[in-house]
């Protein structure tokens, strides 16, 4: 992925990530609380198999369409 590219999908991250706080379900691993930044980066990792940087640029509206699938499917 180029540079432009992984500074627009990290600020979909984030915004992401901004409106999931407090609405992800409870963890007995996170008793603290889950971090929803790290989460939606986990979940582009094991749907892509790959960190989201690494994914090519042609896969990118497949990959704006995972995250608001997150957004919108907090678990």
């Amino acid at each position: 992925m180029n540079e432009d590219n992984k500074k627009k999908i990290w600020k979909l991250i984030q915004k992401t990530g901004d409106e999931l706080i407090g609405r992800l379900p409870d963890h007995p691993s996170h008793p603290k609380g889950r971090n929803p930044y790290a989460h939606i980066a986990l979940e582009i990792k094991n749907h892509f198999g790959m960190s989201y940087k690494d994914i090519e640029d042609d896969k990118i509206p497949e990959l704006e369409k995972f995250i608001e699938f997150i957004q919108n499917n907090p678990r």
